[in-house]
C-alpha cells in the first residue's frame, strides 16, 4: 500500500504538467511553435529539480550550480499555484461565472494571469527576505542564579540557495542581540556539502559571539551525518547528538534527529516511575527541583513524550509551516502543533517556521524567522 501511495505521489507533478500544459496551450493567443517553446521550457526548468534531488548539480560550477537549484526548486511553487489558478478557472466555468472565451486565445486573460502570478512570487520572495523577530519570555520557578537571553534558530538550509553571504547577514543579525547562547534545531545544512566547503561558510560561523549548540535534523543525515559532524566541529558549534550540556543553571538537551531510529529515548518508564533516558544525565541544581530543561529536536512529533519526561521548554522546527499557502495547511494536518507556541501539562513548547527555507525563497502566507528568549525566575522583570 506504502508502495502506491508513493507512485501515486511521484506521478502527480507529470499530471499537473499536463493539465498545465494544455490550459496554456488553449489559453495563450500565439502560433503553435511559440505555444510548443513555452511548454517546453516549462518542462525544463522543472526538469533542473531532479539534477538538485540526484546530486548532479556537484558537477557543475557553482554559479550555475546555485541558478538551477534556483529554478528548479521554484518551479515545484509555480507548478502548484498554475494549478490552483486554473482549476479555480474550471470551477468558475463549471458554475457559469466565467465565460468560455475568457479561457481561448485571450490576451486579456494572458496578462492579467501573469501579472497575478509575478505579484505573488515577488511579494512571496520580499516577504522571504523579511526575518521576524519573535520574542518568548520563559519563566520558571526553579531557583536560576540569573537570567539567561538566547537566539534561537531553525532550519537554515544554507547551500546552493543559501549562501555565504545569505549566512553573513544572518549572523551580523544575531550577534546583535548580544545573547549568552545561540541554540540550533537541526537543518543547518541543505543537502551538498560542496558549496559550504567551497564558500568556507564555517568561517562566519565561528563569527558568533556567543556559544552556539545545536542538534542533527533530517537535512543533515541527506548530506551525510559524518560530513556533517566534521562541519559543525569546524565550524565551533557544540553538537548535542542524544547528550546534554550544562551551561549555568541551564542543561541543554540535543536529541538526534528521527532519521535514526535508534536515537535515545528522553526518559524510559518504569513502572510508576521515569529512570533512564537523557533526562537521567541532567544533574540536579541546588534544590530537588532540578535544573531548567531545554530540549533541541528537530522533528517536533511525540509531544506528549516530552511532556512526560518533565522537560520544561522543547525548541523544534522542520515544518516550515508549509512555506506556502495553502501546504501550511497539510502541516496543521499533520503536526500537533506545526507552528508557534504550545503547552502541553507543564512543558512549552516552540516550533519554528524556519531562519531559512528549502527550495524556492518564497514565503506566502508564513514567515522566516527567529526566535530571542528569555529565561528567567518567576516574579523578575521584563527584559526586552
Amino acid at each position: 500500500m506504502q508502495f502506491v501511495w508513493m507512485t501515486l505521489f511521484m506521478f502527480l507533478p507529470f499530471v499537473a504538467i499536463g493539465y498545465i500544459a494544455w490550459h496554456l496551450w488553449c489559453l495563450l493567443p500565439l502560433a503553435g511553435v511559440w505555444k510548443i517553446i513555452i511548454i517546453v521550457l516549462g518542462v525544463l526548468c522543472f526538469s533542473l529539480l531532479f539534477l538538485s534531488i540526484g546530486r548532479k548539480l556537484d558537477s557543475l560550477p557553482l554559479g550555475l550550480a546555485s541558478c538551477a537549484y534556483e529554478v528548479g526548486t521554484s518551479s515545484i511553487i509555480v507548478l502548484l499555484y498554475l494549478v490552483i489558478t486554473f482549476l479555480l478557472l474550471d470551477i468558475g466555468r463549471l458554475v457559469r461565472l466565467v465565460p468560455r472565451e475568457w479561457l481561448y486565445g485571450n490576451w486579456t486573460t494572458t496578462g492579467v494571469l501573469a501579472a497575478l502570478l509575478v505579484g505573488i512570487f515577488v511579494y512571496g520572495n520580499l516577504h522571504y527576505k523579511n526575518k521576524v523577530r519573535e520574542s518568548l519570555e520563559l519563566k520558571t520557578e526553579k531557583p536560576l542564579q540569573r537570567q539567561y537571553k538566547m537566539v534561537m534558530l531553525s532550519d537554515l538550509h544554507i547551500g546552493y540557495h543559501n549562501r555565504r553571504a545569505e549566512l553573513a547577514r544572518w549572523v551580523d543579525m544575531i550577534n546583535e542581540e548580544q545573547a549568552d547562547l545561540v541554540l540550533i534545531a537541526g537543518d543547518i545544512i541543505d543537502g551538498s556539502m560542496r558549496p559550504l566547503i567551497e564558500e568556507r561558510m564555517a568561517e562566519e560561523f565561528r563569527r558568533l559571539k556567543a556559544p552556539v549548540y545545536a542538534c542533527l535534523g533530517n537535512h543533515e543525515y541527506y548530506s551525510g551525518d559524518s560530513a556533517a559532524v566534521r562541519f559543525y566541529q569546524e565550524a565551533g558549534i557544540h553538537l548535542l547528538r542524544d547528550s546534554v550540556a550544562m551551561v549555568g543553571d541551564l542543561a541543554i538537551i540535543g536529541r538526534d534527529d528521527r532519521s535514526n531510529v535508534r536515537r535515545a529515548p528522553l526518559s524510559s518508564p518504569v513502572g510508576d516511575t521515569i529512570a533512564g533516558g537523557l533526562m537521567s544525565h541532567v544533574p540536579p541544581s541546588g534544590d530537588d527541583r532540578g535544573a531548567f530543561t531545554i530540549v533541541l529536536d528537530h522533528q517536533p512529533f511525540h509531544l506528549d513524550r516530552t511532556a512526560a519526561a518533565g522537560v520544561d521548554f522543547q525548541f523544534s522546527g522542520h515544518t516550515h509551516h508549509g512555506q506556502v499557502w495553502p501546504i501550511s495547511w497539510i502541516t496543521e494536518a499533520i503536526y500537533e502543533c506545526a507552528f508557534g507556541e504550545y503547552q502541553l501539562n507543564h512543558t512549552r513548547f516552540y516550533v519554528s517556521s524556519g531562519l531559512g527555507i528549502w527550495g524556492g525563497k518564497f514565503r506566502i502566507g508564513t514567515r522566516s524567522e527567529y526566535v530571542v528568549a528569555v529565561v528567567k525566575p518567576s516574579g523578575s522583570k521584563n527584559i526586552k
